[in-house]
């Protein structure tokens, strides 16, 4: 043992010796190239002309150098100082010394915060001299003058010294930290320093030796108490029935001045815990002293800041008993401050906004330019003309009408709108309002009328009101509607403007509150021009990062002019040709594509606990969800159904089904619907239809029973026409005139966003695949499957579970690319059929098995 112990010291320095050599000649040289360096520099200064003449003559003897290392040090000052940085080549021979140093282990300079002090001065000292010397001599090196010289041509002299002389003023506020708050803290600690040196001089003071005296005072105090204090050690380690008799002593603790000395007996009793428990009743500092009574009661650990307040004595456990100690002993409790500690990912999102601010979903198409509104043809002044023999020649037909059948009128006023006049009447007291509605047909035959409409009460009103047609009525037109201040300033989601109301206001509606909206109209009586209208809207105020429209148009030309918004503002299918969506077969596929859009949106939104597309769009945009687990902004989609009848016809329980589904749930994830049709009969508007469309616009139909199918109300089969409409929003029946928007206006709005830059394609719907394909899946071909084929067939067997949304998950993959692997699986005999909403049978048991199949098609 003795022969051991002599070797290992004499062994391990000569292994330290051996291992040191290497390090040391490095750093030595790196030193020693330092010196030689800084004194060439300096040499070169000296003599520069004369060196740079002879920088290029190394191998002419017959020329003698100036400098003191030869031409050597000519060389290294023409290279360093004159052809690039100046006299900031010393800062690189000061590198050099750092390094060496470094090398040897002697931490004399902190090497990053040093490398980083040298970089700021290796760019801007050039620049600087070169300025302060404008290129002549040497002080600035060729980068310091062409850095210069550039600047000045840009900026200028007055721009330059400004730009030098804020890098300066930057760097002394970042180094020595010269902000208002710490210089004047700064300030403040000279001035005590100043206050106490001139207090020690002055030794007659009275209040000097008052403060000594106190302090000797409070110094004993201190010792006195701390003599008498015990605190209990602790007793992990000791057993329950053991006594401990270990007694530490804290550190003293500065008592404030003031309070009674509290005699404490010497005799110490034990305390036998029976459990495993380490109590400590240290003293602590405090703002404000806690008297505690501990007299026969144990001794009961803080277990948080809040109990540390609320100290009352609490009933003795029979586990833990103390001897009779001293009563009103003075405990000094510290209370912890409660700290506030955000979640990671909430910091994470916040550092990463302060860095990149908020996500911008508009940077796609930054340069977007939104519609102006001189595409819309103006039609000139839409202002109402008041024709007074007309309101006077109604008015007194209606109560005259109404006089015969004995129905008095307390009141009668009109109110003037663009294609009707309403005439609001009082009856006189005792008149019944079904003896009013009873006349319609009456008022209609005196007025020479082509529609009346009684509103028997006006909601809100204790009035009657009577819709009269005007004879020359206006033209609302969309542009008036859309350069509206109400329109331009508007904060809804999805703003809807329809056109105007009987009172001649611009009425708007939300789509994303409505959430759906059922239209229907006869052919010819304008429901085409309010498809038009709402689209125009949307497209005014909405970017294409924000809005996606599926468009369904069985009649091939309605909605044929969007065709060149397709890159912009339409969503198709992956293995469509067309955006605009005009076979039965797509348009079922389609539907049934967005109701997968809407699953995986309801997925997103409940990983990100939100509760509609806004919320999620707002986490989104300020940096609190990650996309590498899936999520993205999420625009706005919004499905375009023209003619709804002809898919019911063709079609029927296939697209009725998904319709219903979408109108029932989508509305939270952003996916709205708008459906019209020529023929609203109860076999194409089912009551599971209408129970999810609370919005609906109705234009002339031909029956009350079509006015009652769409609107549960007569009143539709009383319109004029031509953009006469009314709109149920599930409270009131409004009337209102339709904004007219013309075909040629639809063009120049579409070839204005055509012509500007879109996106690649149009934006991509999941793909469906239906039973009837998913049952006959053609041959595999391995060598055409994905990549990641085999990845995927290791998780659905290792897993059981032949789930396309778990390879979503495990994969990090989109719908598409998740639904191709599924196939090919399939295909592969690795997972079975479609199976409706279960998931697909593992055919291969174990992984095993696996490794072989696999290996048998690859080979």
């Amino acid at each position: 043992m003795d022969k051991k112990t002599q070797k290992k010291p004499t062994e391990m320095p000569e292994k330290g010796r051996i291992l040191s050599k290497p390090r040391i000649f490095f750093g030595l040289t790196l030193i020693l190239f330092s010196a030689v360096m800084a004194l060439s520099f300096i040499s070169y200064l000296m003599n520069w002309k004369a060196d740079q003449s002879q920088a290029g003559t190394m191998l002419d003897k017959t020329i003698k150098s100036s400098n003191i290392f030869g031409k050597i040090g000519d060389w290294l000052g023409n290279i360093f100082i004159f052809e690039s940085i100046g006299i900031a080549s010393f800062i690189i021979a000061f590198l050099f010394l750092v390094v060496g140093t470094l090398i040897l282990k002697k931490k004399i300079f902190k090497p990053w915060k040093t490398i980083g002090h040298s970089l700021f001065f290796i760019c801007w000292l050039p620049i600087f001299m070169g300025a302060l010397t404008k290129g002549q001599g040497v002080l600035g090196g060729v980068y310091g003058y062409q850095i210069m010289d550039y600047l000045n041509s840009i900026i200028g002299a007055v721009g330059l010294w400004t730009v030098l002389a804020a890098s300066i003023l930057l760097y002394f506020i970042l180094e020595f930290n010269l902000r208002p708050s710490s210089i004047k803290s700064k300030l403040d600690k000279i001035n005590e320093n100043t206050i106490g040196k001139v207090k020690s001089m002055m030794p007659d003071s009275n209040d000097d030796f008052e403060a000594d005296e106190e302090l000797k005072e409070e110094a004993e105090e201190a010792e006195e108490d701390t003599a008498s204090r015990v605190t209990v050690s602790d007793v992990s380690n000791h057993s329950p029935n053991t006594p401990i008799n270990t007694v530490r002593e804290p550190e003293p603790v500065n008592v404030p001045k003031g309070f009674p000395e509290v005699p404490v007996s010497a005799d110490i009793e034990t305390i036998t815990t029976p459990n495993h428990t380490s109590f400590e009743a240290e003293p602590r500092e405090v703002s404000q002293p806690v008297s505690l009574n501990i007299s026969s009661k144990p001794i009961v650990p803080v277990s948080s800041p809040e109990e540390a307040f609320d100290i009352r004595p609490s009933t003795p456990s029979p586990a833990v008993t103390a001897a009779p100690a001293q009563e009103n002993i003075k405990f000094n409790v510290e209370v912890a401050p409660v700290i506030d500690v955000l979640d990671d990912s909430e910091k994470q999102s916040q550092e990463l906004v302060e860095k990149h601010g908020l996500y911008d979903h508009k940077l796609d198409l930054a340069k977007f330019q939104m519609p102006p509104v001189e595409l819309l043809k103006d039609y000139g002044s839409e202002e109402i003309s008041i024709n007074k023999e007309e309101l006077e020649e109604n008015k007194n037909k209606i109560v005259g009408l109404l006089k015969n059948f004995n129905v008095g009128i307390a009141e009668i006023k009109a109110t003037i709108g663009p294609t009707v006049t309403l005439y609001e009447i009082v009856p006189e007291a005792g008149i019944r309002v079904a003896a009013i509605k009873k006349l319609q047909d009456d008022i209609a035959l005196n007025l020479s009328a082509l529609g009346i409409r009684i509103i028997a009460p006006m909601p809100g009103k204790g009035t009657i009101g009577i819709e009269v047609p005007r004879k020359n009525p206006t033209m609302v037109s969309m542009r008036s509607v859309i350069a509206s201040q109400k329109f331009q300033n508007t904060d809804m989601d999805l703003p809807v403007v329809f056109g105007k109301t009987i009172s001649n206001e611009v009425f708007m509606a939300d789509l994303s509150k409505m959430p759906h909206l059922l239209m229907a109209g006869a052919t010819g009586q304008g429901k085409s021009v309010g498809i038009n209208a709402i689209l125009t809207s949307l497209l005014y105020k909405k970017h294409p990062s924000e809005l996606k429209f599926v468009m369904v148009d069985p009649k091939k030309v309605e909605l044929s002019l969007y065709s060149k918004i397709e890159r912009h503002y339409l969503a198709k299918l992956p293995d469509a040709e067309e955006a605009i969506i005009t076979d039965t077969n797509k348009v079922i596929n389609t539907l049934n594509s967005l109701c997968v859009e809407m699953d995986t949106r309801y997925d997103l939104l409940k990983n990100a606990f939100c509760k509609n597309l806004k919320e999620y769009n707002k986490k989104f945009a300020e940096r609190k969800l990650n996309p590498e687990n899936g999520h993205r902004y999420l625009p706005y989609i919004v499905l375009v159904v023209d003619e709804f009848a002809d898919l019911i016809m063709t079609a029927g329980k296939e697209v009725e089904l998904p319709i219903a589904r979408l109108a029932q749930l989508a509305r939270a994830v952003g996916i709205h619907l708008i459906v019209a049709t020529q023929r609203p009969s109860v076999n194409v508007i089912t009551g599971m239809i209408k129970a999810n469309f609370p919005a609906r616009a109705a234009f002339r139909v031909i029956s009350s029973v079509d006015s009652r199918t769409i609107l549960d109300s007569p009143g539709a089969d009383q319109l004029i026409g031509k953009g006469d409409m009314l709109y149920f929003n599930g409270n009131e029946i409004l009337r209102l005139q339709c904004a007219f928007v013309d075909t040629p206006e639809v063009e120049r709005l579409a070839e204005f966003i055509g012509e500007q830059k879109g996106y690649a394609s149009a934006f991509l719907l999941p793909e469906y695949v239906s039973e009837d394909s998913t049952s006959t899946v053609g041959a595999f071909d391995p060598n055409e499957k994905d990549a990641l084929f085999e990845e995927a067939a290791r998780i659905i067997v290792s897993t059981q579970q032949g789930s396309t949304s778990m390879l979503q998950r495990q994969l990090k993959l989109g719908y598409n690319r998740a639904g191709r692997i599924m196939d090919q699986l399939e295909a592969s005999g690795i997972v079975g059929g479609f199976n409706g909403a279960k998931a697909r049978e593992v055919i291969i048991s174990d992984l095993h098995s696996l490794e072989q199949f696999l290996e048998d098609l690859r080979s």
